[in-house]
């Protein structure tokens, strides 16, 4: 008895179909089309994790230099001196005090400076 693979063909395009919507039009009305469209946007998926760190943590640090130097110094000047210091508290929360806090934050350069 042969086997008839409708069944299992319609269940694969209907998940592309699923994983496509939102796309343009090629991408979401064909199916060879569309496993390539969703292939890259998952692969954009996994680089753009690692490129969200990145620039969440260039954002922190040019918040943080934007407020040491209101308060006198620079980052690097400010990030070596909490480090001989031995305050360890991350970027994100420094440059949480630095936007929402300024006052606390002023308090953390003042304990740098013994």
């Amino acid at each position: 008895m042969r086997v008839k693979r409708g069944v299992t063909s319609h269940a694969k395009h209907n998940k592309i179909r699923k994983a496509t919507k939102g796309f343009s039009h090629p991408n979401r009305v064909s199916i060879k089309r569309g496993r390539q469209a969703v292939t890259k946007g998952l692969q954009f998926a996994t680089r753009d994790r690692k490129n969200r760190k990145r620039t969440f943590r260039e954002l922190w640090n040019t918040r943080i230099n934007a407020a040491a130097r209101l308060n006198g110094t620079t980052y690097s000047k400010f990030i070596a001196a909490l480090k001989t210091a031995g305050i360890t508290i991350d970027r994100k929360i420094l440059a949480e005090l630095a936007v929402n806090e300024p006052a606390a934050f002023t308090a953390v350069i003042k304990a740098t400076e013994k």
